[in-house]
């Protein structure tokens, strides 16, 4: 098995030790009390959560309001509209590091794609089968959208053979336009943190994410475990080498800048996803196992204490809320440095109205974020000569390894959501490291600038950004709603 010599954080974990189940690698009970008494086991988890973020200018408090205020129910809107609720995605690769077979076979586990809803169909009322509009799957294209759109000009801007005289002939062959798709996923290639799905594949299907929500499945055990320990033992960037699979990163002050902000911005998200499976828990059967077709799902206090009250997580469980914040700011960075390309973007459904909506909600929700004050700074970053190139590159190879890394859950829904948040903190980082923003302080990015880098991102790339930051963002509400109740 190669492994690329990847030593990368405790990383997805998240995806097995979050939604599927599992646990924090290296969690282990504390012995230690404070003197005095320690407070409740629900305040534990939250009196720690305060003050500057680590590697920011922010703080928790300033976030807390920030999100919970402007950015996250303009997201939560946003991100039901039909451009951002289909997301292709291929749940039928093999894991290519080991072989198993043990898909899970647990009810809600499994996934219902878009393309394959004939069962659905026969229990449904016709209205609520999603169907995927025909901008996204690509029925009518953008060139075929243009071509529409330059002979309607013409066609009403007759001037008795002057078109003729001046007309410029944008025909394409096939075999040109096959060539600037190869060209433009090379270059794409070049920039991208993840190994992204062949969206050709009739592998490939699309989902709709509401109708196949990120939440706690019963998925676990062996298998589960596997990849958890797999990607936590064996790819994880260490304070010392002297350390033990069994670390504890509270020494991480010790790894330079960007090995730090790797390790946070994994342990940041394996915050998020264990925070949603303790928001939807199964509550109706524990195993998941149940005769009825639907599920109960809901808070879940004592598993969220499990996972992150400091007594119980050998004093890390506040620390692994903060890295929540600091990859929050991360990908909100992201959103913001590329406001003038997403700007730009048509946000191509086929139904005007709705793209008009969209485009406009689009714009907003970014003005608001480019507003906020204390953005993360990736400008001290891969900043040097050749050392920082190399490991700038070690870096994007560890994380093009945990998305095929992605392809080995075996809990479908996991595996969807997994892939989704990899694929959309992968497109953050793109973003930031790629160099196609970079501009001096005292200057502004302008559109064309970012066009003559020819620097583009798929639909999938961008359909993922977003939901994995409104993910980021709904796990900060969470957070209220969970202290709320344990401090009631």
């Amino acid at each position: 098995m190669k492994w690329f010599n990847v030593t990368l954080c405790g990383v997805f974990v998240a995806f097995c030790a979050g939604t599927c189940g599992g646990q924090w690698f290296g969690a282990q009970k504390s012995s230690r009390t404070s003197k005095g008494g320690s407070p409740a086991a629900g305040e534990r988890c939250f009196c720690q959560l305060k003050g500057v973020i680590d590697d920011c200018s922010c703080s928790v408090e300033t976030l807390n309001s920030f999100n919970n205020l402007k950015v996250f129910p303009r997201l939560n809107s946003l991100l039901s509209q039909n451009f951002f609720r289909y997301w292709k995605v291929n749940l039928n690769k093999e894991c290519p590091f080991w072989e198993d077979d043990s898909k899970c076979a647990i009810r809600f586990c499994s996934v219902q794609p878009c393309t394959n809803m004939s069962e659905l169909s026969r229990n449904c009322k016709e209205s609520e089968v999603p169907e995927v509009p025909d901008g996204i799957k690509g029925s009518v294209t953008y060139l075929e959208k243009n071509k529409i759109e330059k002979q309607k000009y013409y066609n009403t801007n007759d001037c008795g053979g002057e078109n003729d005289l001046g007309y410029l002939n944008t025909t394409l062959s096939k075999e040109s336009i096959d060539g600037f798709e190869r060209w433009a996923a090379h270059d794409s290639a070049i920039d991208s943190f993840c190994e992204l799905d062949d969206e050709s594949s009739t592998d490939s299907d699309y989902v709709d994410l509401l109708l196949n929500p990120e939440r706690y499945t019963g998925y676990a055990g062996p298998s589960a475990h596997r990849v958890w320990r797999s990607i936590y033992q064996e790819n994880c960037f260490k304070p010392s080498a002297d350390l033990g699979p069994y670390a504890d990163f509270s020494s991480i002050g010790d790894m330079c800048l960007e090995k730090r902000t790797f390790y946070r911005a994994v342990s940041g998200l394996h915050s998020s996803i264990n925070i949603h499976l303790c928001a939807q828990y199964l509550l109706s059967d524990k195993e998941g196992f149940t005769d009825s077709s639907e599920g109960v799902w809901g808070p879940n206090i004592e598993e969220f204490q499990r996972r992150f009250d400091p007594e119980l997580t050998g004093g890390e469980g506040p620390l692994r809320l903060k890295n929540l914040y600091f990859v929050y700011l991360l990908e909100m960075k992201a959103l913001a440095k590329a406001a003038p390309y997403l700007e730009s973007l048509e946000f191509y459904t086929g139904n005007e109205e709705e793209d008009i909506d969209v485009r406009k909600a689009v714009m907003d929700l970014l003005n608001v974020i480019q507003g906020f004050p204390n953005h993360f700074d990736e400008g001290a970053m891969f900043a040097g000569g050749f050392q920082a190139a190399k490991l700038k590159e070690e870096f994007k190879q560890h994380f093009r390894n945990i998305s095929r890394i992605m392809d080995c859950v075996g809990c479908d829904k996991c595996r969807l959501w997994g892939k989704l948040q990899i694929t959309g903190l992968g497109t953050a980082l793109k973003i930031l490291f790629s160099g196609n923003f970079d501009q001096p302080l005292d200057q502004q990015l302008s559109l064309s600038t970012v066009r003559l880098t020819k620097f583009q991102l798929s639909r999938g790339e961008i359909v993922s950004l977003f939901n994995a930051f409104g993910r980021l963002s709904r796990s900060i509400m969470e957070l209220e709603r969970f202290q709320e109740e344990i401090l009631r």
